[in-house]
């Protein structure tokens, strides 16, 4: 491979890297090719970027990021593929249920909600991060459950004066 090729690729990588908020550094060595096309389509359906790198281009690229990866370089050692995603969790399931089958992908390290996560032992604290928009989506529900309790409480109170008033001019 050329320089010009290599510093492409590194330079595609680091763009990458900048653009998602989350990446997934797994190894799917010794899966043949059949399976590994089906974890590809699977990628696909779920909006998972899967691509087979080399690790010293990738750790070019994560230097080049300017963002700070560096407990990620010793994960990059063996057949490595990054992951690239929009929500956190997603590659983390994925990697969970095709794990069930296939034995692979193994998790090398993961980049999710600006944290480095190091390991196989990571994938269930992965599964379980909540991105940004399902944070807020709780807030919000925390915040209005008391208002809708008063809400409850006033509507039906409201109810009971008007039944009253209503049973005191009958008898009227």
């Amino acid at each position: 491979m050329r320089k010009e090729e290599k510093n492409q690729i590194i330079n595609s990588l680091a763009e990458q890297l900048k653009t998602y908020n989350h990446f997934y550094l797994s190894d799917i060595s010794g899966l043949n090719v059949e399976v590994t096309n089906k974890l590809r389509r699977l990628c696909f359906k779920r909006d998972v970027k899967l691509q087979v790198v080399k690790n010293t281009l990738l750790q070019k690229a994560m230097e080049k990021a300017n963002l700070d990866f560096n407990s990620l370089f010793d994960t990059l050692k063996g057949s490595t593929s990054i992951m690239f995603c929009e929500t956190g969790n997603v590659p983390a399931k994925l990697i969970k249920e095709f794990k069930k089958t296939y034995g692979k992908p193994i998790l090398k390290g993961a980049f999710v909600e600006e944290t480095c996560f190091l390991g196989e032992h990571e994938l269930e604290a992965l599964i379980n991060v909540k991105s940004k928009n399902e944070l807020i989506a709780d807030v919000v529900a925390l915040l209005q459950s008391p208002i809708r309790n008063v809400m409850g409480a006033l509507q039906s109170g409201g109810h009971k004066i008007a039944g009253i008033v209503e049973t005191l001019s009958n008898k009227g």
